[in-house]
């Protein structure tokens, strides 16, 4: 195994930009997510969703925000990113549904970068976010908030 270079805030800038992930949405998770935290009909049965903009079963808003956080940890965070949490996202857009048979990418441009004033071991930056399927069709945006730790003195 070979070791990742870490990645603090000084590492990043303004413009920076990202592409990661090929997330394979399936039916049966889409089903599973649905039953357990959306149990919308248009989530759980061909024929109700067959009767909405949907035309079809579609995944749950909540379970594609969760696809693109597991697409972040597989992707961002195992390269060494220093990421200590997120005090929240912004601007979060569902554009389009997010279907069965799908494959969703993500890409990130960094907006803005900032040391803390009152942790000097700390800083957050700010990421546009942007999930696309195989048909390189926005279907989700948002604006990411991250804590990342700063490079250690020395």
């Amino acid at each position: 195994m070979t070791e990742t270079a870490l990645l603090y805030l000084e590492d990043l800038k303004v413009g920076q930009k990202a592409a990661f992930g090929a997330y394979q949405v399936t039916r049966e998770e889409v089903l599973a997510f649905a039953r357990k935290y959306d149990p919308q009909p248009f989530h759980l049965s061909d024929e109700a969703a067959a009767k909405t903009h949907f035309g079809r079963i579609a995944a749950s808003g909540w379970h594609t925000t969760a696809m693109v956080m597991a697409m972040i940890v597989e992707n961002i965070h195992r390269t060494g990113e220093q990421g200590l949490g997120s005090p929240g996202i912004d601007e979060l857009r569902w554009l389009k549904p997010v279907y069965p048979g799908d494959t969703l990418r993500c890409e990130t441009e960094v907006l803005e970068v900032r040391p803390s004033r009152s942790k000097p071991h700390l800083g957050s930056y700010r990421a546009s976010m942007t999930v696309l399927n195989q048909n390189d069709v926005p279907v989700m945006t948002y604006i990411s908030n991250v804590l990342i730790a700063r490079r250690p003195a020395g």
